[in-house]
């Protein structure tokens, strides 16, 4: 069971926050989330930290610069996931405004792995360039970049990635996570880093007198694929990370996103001048993803370089159709790992590694993610490779640095993994078939070991209790003004409720009428004069207080979740509107619930 506490906040910064005019409701949501002054909630584009911060940013800039001036080709080398296909399209659409001769690679991630590959490189070369781009890969390219300086290219890295020991022998490398790096935000994402090096590089252009203002505003037109990536890959939402995210935001409800991003929304059935975090992070995100789990990347970078609204929603179209087809593999994965721990209970360790021969290698990333979810432990999902190796995906709980993990359990037995990678909440793995067994024990291990019991216990973090008035559209509308994500997470509240009224509705949701339970009958008394003592009706009793619901009723939601509710719940809970024939109301929706046991309610009006 889920321990459910409230988010701790410093008093002095919540009321330093209520005087500078927030409202005190808001002033204690952002004081839990580390804002103790006004101004770390601007979200103006002259708030970002400068590229001048960030370590070879100008030096890679004066090598496109030169690059551009002698007409070099240039060719960047891709990722296969939601931030890769961003970075790869801002690179492209930047490089290209400031008068690059540049092209695009994307690894499919079955036949050459992840980064810059001997591989890929050696498929690279045919093309000829002068130059190799990494976007969101690069850092742990060792033989690659190798590779690449023995064929004459020149490799440029833009990553975001822990680095391993040794650093690739690139001519320049951009990574905030690089030693020596001081930037201090280092929670870009791969587009962020681009998006960093693009703004070093305007600025080296404007020296040399080769930058009109027409151009140099182009960057700004970037902004929607940079808050698309940096959601997408759940990087942490710093100070910089949300600026750049509410800026990108700010376009696309303006109706000024790229073709492909409009295209994605328009299928999705998701009205642009209302999007936030959740429909880049649960709406577009994916559908760009699909591509790269089943296919390759070419067709999501396709979608977020097309100009031609017609040929977006062609292929948007076809990213949606990967997106079904996903769904369904990974439905079937998850009922296959469920099934296969039906005699295992998940809770008697402290991690899980599992594989199935049938699964899919592209959907193994989302399969762990869901199984981390359910039994909160770290999870590793493997899936055989064409090579004949299996793949590995993984997954962490707070409390577990999965990549640290990993590079402890390389030291402790080398013959295991054949290649790592990642950060503290996801990486992945390869590792020979033999070895599964072995993993698996050593893996839980490592986990037995750095994970403590309370780390075992899944904590729901609220922000406590609502009074009456809170529950409102203008909170409600607050609330969804703010860019929320990873490290910067959306409020949730609790409270108890009495279940009024409750009905299945698409198949899978439960909509629920709930009315607030207030307070005990002595507090409720002194609001409600007059009401009579019940004390001495032992079914209305809790240890000797009475628990009252209060006059409200309020419309809520448990999404993906068909299963009946009793008639008083412990709920976590979002405020979120809810618009339905042209009429805006408040609606609650359900995260987390449990049964109120051994306790009787009575209606406020029962109590009058």
């Amino acid at each position: 069971m889920p321990k459910i506490t409230p988010r701790p906040h410093p008093e002095d910064a919540a009321q330093r926050l209520v005087d500078a005019g927030i409202a005190p409701l808001l002033a204690r949501i952002y004081a839990a989330r580390g804002i103790s002054d006004i101004t770390q909630l601007e979200t103006g584009l002259a708030r970002l930290l400068p590229f001048t911060l960030l370590k070879n940013a100008q030096q890679m800039a004066v090598l496109l610069a030169d690059a551009i001036a002698q007409n070099k080709k240039l060719l960047i080398v891709a990722d296969y996931d939601c931030d890769g296909a961003t970075a790869c399209a801002v690179g492209l659409r930047g490089l290209r405004a400031f008068g690059a001769r540049v092209d695009f690679i994307v690894p499919n991630r079955f036949e050459y792995g992840y980064g810059l590959t001997p591989e890929i490189v050696r498929l690279a070369h045919g093309s000829n360039p002068d130059i190799l781009i990494t976007v969101d890969n690069g850092i742990a390219s060792v033989e690659g970049v190798a590779e690449a300086n023995r064929l004459g290219m020149q490799v440029l890295v833009t990553d975001h990635h822990l680095p391993g020991d040794v650093l690739p022998n690139a001519l320049c490398i951009v990574n905030p996570n690089q030693p020596g790096c001081d930037f201090p935000s280092k929670n870009l994402a791969g587009v962020g880093v681009m998006f960093y090096v693009l703004l070093a590089l305007r600025a080296v252009l404007r020296i040399r007198g080769q930058m009109t203002e027409d151009r140099g505003r182009k960057l700004v037109e970037l902004l929607d694929l940079v808050a698309l990536g940096t959601i997408a890959d759940v990087v942490k939402l710093d100070e910089n990370n949300r600026i750049l995210v509410q800026q990108g935001l700010l376009r696309i409800r303006a109706g000024r996103a790229c073709a492909g991003i409009n295209a994605l929304l328009q299928i999705a059935k998701k009205d642009y001048t209302k999007v936030s975090g959740y429909e880049l992070g649960f709406v577009v995100g994916p559908r760009l993803n699909a591509a790269g789990r089943l296919e390759d990347m070419g067709l999501g970078i396709a979608c977020l370089l097309s100009d031609n609204n017609v040929e977006a929603t062609q292929i948007a179209a076809k990213l949606d159709a990967l997106n079904r087809e996903r769904r369904s593999i990974e439905a079937d994965m998850q009922e296959a790992a469920l099934a296969a721990l039906e005699h295992i209970n998940p809770a008697d360790g402290s991690s899980l590694a599992m594989f199935d021969e049938t699964w899919h290698q592209g959907v193994i990333g989302i399969l762990a993610s869901r199984l981390k979810d359910k039994f909160h432990r770290p999870v590793i999902a493997f899936a055989r490779a064409q090579t004949g190796e299996l793949k590995g995906s993984g997954r962490s709980i707070p409390g577990l640095h999965l990549r640290d993990a990993l590079d402890l359990l390389s030291k402790r037995y080398p013959h295991l993994l054949q290649k790592f990678g990642g950060h503290a909440m996801a990486a992945g793995i390869s590792i020979r078939e033999e070895h599964f067994a072995e993993f698996q024990a050593v893996f839980e291990a490592i986990a037995q070991n750095l994970l403590s019991p309370a780390d075992l216990t899944r904590i729901i973090e609220t922000d406590g209790a609502l009074d009456a008035a809170d529950f409102s559209l203008d909170i409600a509308r607050s609330l969804e003004q703010q860019v929320w994500g990873q490290g910067f997470p959306q409020p949730l509240f609790e409270g108890e409720f009495a279940v009024e009224s409750q009905r299945v509705v698409g198949e899978k949701h439960l909509k629920l009428q709930l009315r607030h339970v207030t307070g005990e009958a002595s507090g409720l008394r002194e609001q409600l004069p007059g009401t009579p003592s019940r004390t001495n009706n032992s079914d209305s009793t809790v240890s000797g207080a009475l628990l009252v619901a209060n006059g409200t009723s309020h419309d809520a939601i448990r999404f993906f979740s068909a299963d009946p509710m009793p008639e008083r719940i412990r709920a976590v809970y979002k405020l979120a509107l809810n618009e339905y024939n042209g009429k805006t109301t408040l609606q609650l929706i359900i995260e987390h619930w449990e049964a109120c046991s051994g306790q009787a309610l009575r209606h406020a009006q029962d109590a009058v």
